[in-house]
């Protein structure tokens, strides 16, 4: 069987880019089809794939400002020509969903959310454009108009689809009107995690600088409580953009390797969860390494964490809220053993014998 897999961009390591790696592992030979790859933002990860890029790899500045090329990505995702394949496996949360394939051609589509700046929300994303995209605002609400209406044709196109969490099936209900065929969890390298035998006296976010993310609040809450707070995945330039209010507890520590953050996490007092996430890797990450996650009520946390058990949730996205959860936290209450053991059952194995399953099935 021949198999092609397609994700929207490859400009970044998020958890779009950990789904991509493990479905890679279940078909290595198969070529990956992306709108723009940038190896220096991906850190190379990628460098022994087979990766076929779109017309717009070829446009000047594509990679750093691709927002400006929003109304050519649905023509773009099109154009990729599947007539040599039996299935195209797509990761989507926004443009691959929206492949065209021959009639012959399986189209299964690993659904991620739908739209975010589409759909949940717009506001948020012309808020947060930065330097020259900036522009981009005046033209965007127009070109959105326009990409709703394309986005709903697009979800029609796959066979099947499978949604990360029960929380992306309600969603994919209310903006497309179309239920997953399955709900599968993204898979988590459980084995790249461990339990320290000692902790540090911090607290951890891991995060892109994404303003849906929240960590504006997190930040004004440890600004707040003046207790030590790391910060992964971003700058302290960048950390400012969301939230200037920031003192000297708070350390930045950018991007860092996945060995280095299986350090990090196995010290920590506590994971800092508070954005409302599709589903939420890095919080399952947390737990294999057998550290509670502080989550935020809402989206996949609640299906990831357990009250009590492997962490606490905090009522109102608010950093005061944020603030007397930490307060009240107590790490001693929790059992790293049966943390870990709560976090096995979103492993890459389980995940790899779900897909395959289900593969298996339509053909």
């Amino acid at each position: 069987m021949k198999i092609a897999i397609v994700t929207d961009f490859l400009t970044q390591l998020g958890g779009a880019e950990k789904v991509l790696k493990v479905i890679h592992e279940i078909w290595p030979s198969a070529p990956v089809y992306t709108l723009i790859y940038d190896k220096e933002a991906t850190h190379h990860q990628f460098y022994n794939y087979q990766i076929k890029t779109s017309f717009l790899q070829n446009f000047p500045f594509a990679k750093k400002y691709y927002r400006w090329f929003l109304p050519l990505m649905p023509k773009a995702i099109e154009k990729f020509d599947f007539s040599n394949y039996d299935l195209v496996f797509s990761i989507s949360s926004a443009f691959s969903k929206g492949v065209i394939v021959p009639s012959k051609t399986k189209s299964v589509c690993y659904l991620l959310t739908p739209t975010r700046y589409l759909w949940i929300e717009p506001e948020e994303y012309l808020k947060n454009l930065r330097g020259l995209e900036n522009l981009a605002k005046f033209f965007l609400p127009k070109i959105f108009d326009n990409l709703r209406k394309w986005d709903l044709k697009a979800i029609k196109r796959p066979d099947k689809i499978i949604a990360i969490s029960k929380f992306i099936k309600e969603r994919m209900e209310k903006y497309y009107h179309r239920l997953p065929e399955a709900i599968i969890y993204p898979p988590v390298e459980i084995d790249n995690f461990f339990i320290s035998e000692n902790l540090d006296n911090y607290f951890l976010v891991i995060s892109r600088p994404r303003y849906y993310k929240r960590i504006d609040l997190v930040i004004k809450a440890f600004s707040k409580l003046k207790i030590h707070l790391k910060i992964i995945g971003m700058s302290k330039k960048e950390g400012k953009n969301l939230c200037p209010e920031i003192k000297p507890n708070i350390e930045f520590l950018g991007y860092v390797s996945e060995s280095e953050k299986a350090k990090y996490l196995s010290r920590c007092l506590a994971l800092i969860h508070p954005q409302e996430e599709d589903f939420g890797i890095t919080a399952v990450e947390a737990m294999a390494s057998g550290r509670p996650v502080i989550a935020y009520k809402a989206g996949g946390a609640l299906e990831t964490v357990i009250d009590g058990l492997t962490g606490k949730f905090f009522d109102e996205q608010t950093w005061e809220a944020l603030a007397d959860t930490v307060i009240r936290f107590k790490p001693e209450e929790f059992d790293p053993e049966k943390i870990r053991l709560h976090a096995q059952k979103f492993s890459k194995e389980r995940f790899k014998e779900e897909i395959i399953k289900f593969i298996e099935q339509i053909f």
